[in-house]
């Protein structure tokens, strides 16, 4: 998709701005995917220190003999608060600062590692390196795509935003009346809806860079961009564990 703003340049200045634009890109993409990084790193911490610590898991889960049987109060708000803060940034945004967005991002991936956590107790290690490994692959491969494919994957975005929303009817549903064929149904389009929206969001967050370069909105652009990004590996990763990973 041709940038609107620096397409044709007939002037030296035009072509040091193509030049300065382009170097700005570069540094909010590192910026973007450092922030995804950090959190990915956050939620790993606080997952393994809960697997690690009885006393801990004990806050937030019911345990016995080494395996969750059950969530207490505060695990279920655990798992549910980073809903709640998502839905309350997207209506403040714009009155928010960029302290407070990175308070948002950081809050969320810590409590995210919460229910990543679970992981740990239900698949073996090895499965959950493994297939960790993959994932972040499969994310490298579908982000580099996002990021230079010159197709507009707009109407692809909007089609996986539909899928998502199924996904989760489709999910409260098995919860009621759980079913493996259901499962296995969910699992792989949830493998396929959030591929496709690594690349969507990866393209959406160099778009976004176009309109907010130069302003102070540079910085939450990146954020919120990080944060859609390790959404979009987050679930992958939980998806691809229930076909990779090993149980306990």
């Amino acid at each position: 998709m041709a940038n609107p703003n620096f397409g044709t340049f007939n002037h030296p200045g035009a072509i040091a701005d193509q030049a300065s634009f382009d170097i700005g890109l570069r540094t909010h993409m590192v910026r973007v995917y450092n922030y995804m990084a950090a959190g990915l790193a956050l939620s790993g911490m606080v997952a393994f220190g809960l697997f690690n610590s009885a006393e801990l898991a004990s806050l937030f889960f019911q345990v016995q003999a080494g395996r969750v049987v059950g969530l207490n109060m505060l695990g279920w708000i655990a798992i549910f608060a980073p809903l709640g803060l998502l839905m309350l940034t997207s209506f403040r945004t714009a009155q928010m600062s960029v302290t407070a967005v990175q308070a948002v991002y950081w809050a969320v991936t810590a409590l995210m590692g919460v229910s990543l956590s679970l992981l740990l107790f239900r698949y073996t290690g090895a499965s959950v390196a493994r297939t960790f490994f993959i994932t972040a692959v499969a994310f490298g491969a579908l982000s580099l795509y996002g990021y230079t494919t010159k197709h507009d994957l707009t109407a692809v975005g909007k089609f996986l935003f539909m899928g998502v929303i199924g996904l989760i009817l489709a999910s409260l549903v098995n919860m009621i009346w759980p079913s493996g064929t259901m499962s296995f149904v969910i699992s792989a389009a949830g493998v396929l809806i959030f591929s496709g929206l690594i690349a969507y969001d990866t393209q959406k967050i160099r778009q976004q860079h176009t309109q907010a370069w130069g302003s102070e909105m540079a910085e939450k652009v990146a954020i919120f961009g990080a944060l859609s990004l390790y959404i979009n590996f987050v679930n992958l990763f939980q998806f691809l564990m229930m076909f990779l990973g090993q149980r306990r």
